[in-house]
């Protein structure tokens, strides 16, 4: 059996992966500026016609899309705004991003074919993560408008896969479910597979005797930090795999293949992905961090062209994993956001390298860091529930006191204060963790764009 859901195109020579792609640019260009006012416009203004684009390259002729502007156009075109090429009378879904930034929720619109590519892309992360039509996957999500795991399910069913809806319940009958239905694969958020992984721990279940040899991340950059995932895998006894997607393009853009490379592979037959210099735009080389910018060849709908993610990412060669795909990886996945980095007294602090080092240590069963001001001076200071095994007070100064040296040896000496918090007293999450709080005065906080 092919270790491959598409072997056509994933196996292509890179020579032909972007003859293909430019292709589906021309074609995609040329629907978004027949159809969509927004994209109309934009041609217009950059002079640009999409027989113009000759080469890969020319894509970067046309300016950035960014949030902002989508967000204005829905402003001024109440409720779907102007990037999209159907109304409502055309379309059978509508989802919203998650709105864990604090900014307004993007809406769109999906057709019956572009929901089906979205199962589509998600097929391709299942079936290189070893999901098969014999499993019988339970998704840990309780569905709502936000995008999440919709698509994950519908390519689960496409798949063949037997899918049993989480929905909207608690965490114990989530888990109780999980064994009663003996799931073979459970899809939800690192957070949250750890939070199942701590209630059947309370309620006695022993998960690593379960069936689950499958878990499928997504919905935050943690599904690839080496520390993170060896907790979720010690704790159940099975493998995971990261994936992440967007609303924005409604469907997942990355996957992580069996051989678990230290990466996730690009879905580079269906998406044209740069990696730019947040502060300049400008394209940065492999092994470079930088910001993704994606433009989505199969939603239809809602053509997105060099749309500005804020994701933090480093390309490499697909050729550093050994499953035989043409697709580049990102190393290390979603390295973190460029938005959400916070500058403290001159210091760049990532939520990512924070969590890396609170995992690392093995005593942590949730946290949460503050940054606030007290007089002239930024102070961040990491709130801490200790496990069982560091509670007592001889422990919680040894793993306090090894976080706080761990933190300002990441972080050029920047003194983290590290506070012990009452069990169950910081919040849990079932989507996307929000662990980071910021107390200074919002003109005064420093962000990288």
């Amino acid at each position: 059996m092919t270790r491959y859901w598409n072997p056509r195109t994933e196996a292509l020579a890179r020579e032909e992966l972007e003859r293909l792609q430019l292709a589906k640019l021309r074609r995609t260009a040329q629907w978004a500026a027949e159809r969509s006012p927004f994209y109309r416009a934009r041609f217009e203004a950059a002079g640009l016609r999409p027989e113009n684009l000759e080469t890969l390259s020319d894509v970067r002729r046309l300016p950035f899309t960014t949030r902002e502007e989508w967000q204005a156009s829905q402003i001024e075109a109440t409720p779907y705004g102007t990037l999209g090429t159907i109304g409502v009378d055309q379309a059978i879904r509508v989802h919203t991003t998650s709105g864990t930034s604090g900014r307004m929720p993007l809406r769109a619109l999906d057709s019956r074919k572009d929901w089906s590519w979205a199962a589509e892309m998600w097929c391709y992360g299942l079936w290189g993560a070893g999901v098969r039509s014999t499993d019988t996957a339970y998704v840990a999500f309780g569905y709502g408008s936000f995008i999440g795991f919709w698509g994950l399910h519908y390519g689960l069913e496409k798949l063949g896969a037997l899918v049993v809806p989480g929905g909207a319940q608690s965490t114990e009958n989530r888990v109780r479910q999980i064994i009663d239905f003996q799931a073979t694969v459970v899809a939800s958020t690192p957070t949250y597979a750890l939070r199942m992984a701590q209630e059947a721990e309370q309620l006695g279940v022993d998960l690593r005797a379960a069936p689950v040899h499958t878990l499928i991340l997504s919905g935050e950059p943690a599904g690839s930090i080496p520390e993170t995932k060896r907790l979720i895998e010690e704790a159940w006894g099975a493998r995971a795999f990261d994936t992440a997607g967007m609303t924005e393009i409604s469907t997942i853009f990355m996957f992580e293949c069996a051989e678990q490379p230290g990466g996730a592979h690009i879905i580079e037959d269906h998406l044209l992905e740069e990696v730019v210099d947040p502060a300049t735009g400008e394209p940065v080389g492999f092994g470079e961090l930088g910001e993704r910018v994606v433009t989505s060849f199969g939603r239809s709908s809602l053509p997105l062209l060099r749309y500005r993610t804020a994701d933090l990412v480093v390309r490499v060669p697909g050729t550093r994993c050994p499953c035989g795909r043409v697709f580049d990886l990102y190393e290390g996945g979603v390295q973190g956001r460029a938005d959400d980095m916070k500058v403290v007294r001159g210091t760049n602090v990532y939520m990512r390298a924070v969590e890396a080092i609170v995992r690392g240590t093995g005593g942590v069963e949730e946290f949460q860091l503050r940054i606030h001001r007290e007089g002239i001076r930024d102070e961040v200071t990491l709130r801490v529930e200790p496990l069982a095994p560091y509670e007592d007070e001889s422990g919680w100064r040894d793993l306090a006191d090894l976080i706080a040296r761990e933190l300002a040896h990441a972080h050029e000496g920047l003194r983290f204060h590290v506070e012990r918090a009452e069990p169950g007293s910081l919040p849990r999450f079932e989507l996307k963790a929000k662990r980071l709080v910021d107390n200074r005065p919002a003109l005064e906080v420093a962000h990288v764009r």
